[in-house]
């Protein structure tokens, strides 16, 4: 275990019992919701290949324009 994952732990322990069950169940909801992230991202990849093929395409057949954050 990390130190940092540690020092959240142990600071965790110092919450009132119904506090620590709530950032429980946070910190498991967190995990999982990472988990879910990490399997629809691998399962994307060829989705993510084609859309950057045609975004190249495009921008080499001068269909795009630069990108002003500041008009966003």
């Amino acid at each position: 275990m990390t130190s940092i994952l540690q020092q959240a732990f142990e600071r965790a322990a110092k919450l009132a019992p119904a506090e620590q069950v709530r950032w429980g169940a946070w910190m498991l909801e967190e995990l999982e919701s990472e988990e879910r992230w990490d399997q629809l991202f691998a399962r994307s990849q060829g989705l993510l290949e084609r859309m950057a093929d045609e975004a190249m395409t495009e921008h080499r057949a001068g269909r795009t324009m630069p990108l002003d954050p500041d008009a966003l």
